[in-house]
C-alpha cells in the first residue's frame, strides 16, 4: 500500500509536466515559423529591384509550346522580344516594335483579329 501511495503523486507530475513540454513545445514552434517568416520578408525587400531599373524590364505574354518550352513576349523599353525559353537556353526569335493592348474587343471582325499571332505563327513556319 506504501508502494501505491508514493506513485500517486509521481503520476500527478507527470502528467504536470506532460503539460509544461507541450507548451514550451508549441512556443519553439511558433518562434521557429516567427523566424522564417521573418527572414523570408527580409530576403523579399533585399531582392526588390529599386530605383531606374525596377520597372525596365516586363513580362508581357507567354504561352507554352511544349512540355518545358515557352515563348515569352518581353517589353524593354519600347521594344518587344519574342524569346524562346527552354531548360538551360533562351534565345531571341524576334523584335518587334511596342504594340497597344493584344487584347481584341468583342465586336472586332475577323481582320483586326489577324495581328501578332499570325505574324508568330509564319516566323515560326519558316523556321
Amino acid at each position: 500500500m506504501a508502494q501505491a501511495a508514493a506513485q500517486t503523486p509521481q503520476a500527478g507530475a507527470a502528467v504536470t509536466d506532460l503539460g509544461g513540454s507541450l507548451w514550451q513545445l508549441f512556443l519553439g514552434l511558433a518562434l521557429v515559423l516567427a523566424l522564417v517568416v521573418g527572414s523570408l520578408w527580409v530576403l523579399k525587400k533585399l531582392v526588390t529591384p529599386r530605383g531606374e531599373g525596377a520597372g525596365l524590364v516586363r513580362v508581357v505574354a507567354g504561352t507554352a509550346v511544349g512540355a518545358r518550352e515557352r515563348v515569352v513576349i518581353v517589353e524593354i523599353g519600347s521594344t518587344w522580344l519574342v524569346l524562346g525559353v527552354a531548360p538551360g537556353h533562351v534565345s531571341a526569335l524576334a523584335e518587334v516594335p511596342r504594340q497597344a493592348s493584344t487584347a481584341q474587343p468583342a465586336g472586332a471582325g475577323a481582320s483586326s483579329a489577324e495581328g501578332f499571332p499570325d505574324w508568330l505563327r509564319r516566323l515560326t513556319q519558316r523556321r
